[in-house]
């Protein structure tokens, strides 16, 4: 019956089997300096870089734009205020949703097009 379980050996100890080397620390460090590097531009950099824009493309919206939400409505600025912004989707039909909704502003005569 050996043939299905094997046997357990003790191992020898650390000292006289030769612990492994350690690495050196200095090289950990610069290692974890590097993948903190990597993360920030490809993560953390691009993100601000497009939050940044939003803000800024929100701040400039203005009555008689063209504006898609991030629920997909489609419609013209025609109210603002601080934190709201009123869409008129259909004639005679306004929708008010936040500012931040606004996912993008679209060139004039999109609508038409569409």
């Amino acid at each position: 019956m050996n043939f299905l379980i094997s046997s357990a050996w003790a191992e020898a100890p650390a000292a006289a089997a030769g612990a492994p080397a350690q690495g050196n620390p200095f090289m950990t460090l610069i290692m974890l300096g590097v993948l903190f590097g990597a993360f920030y531009f490809i993560l953390i950099r691009p993100q601000a870089k497009r939050a940044k824009e939003h803000k800024a493309m929100i701040a400039a919206i203005a009555k008689g734009d063209e504006v898609v939400t991030s629920g997909g409505v489609l419609g013209r600025v025609t109210s603002l205020s601080e934190a709201y912004v009123g869409i008129e989707v259909a004639e005679g039909v306004e929708v008010k949703v936040q500012r931040h909704a606004v996912q993008t502003v679209l060139p004039k005569g999109t609508i038409k097009s569409v």
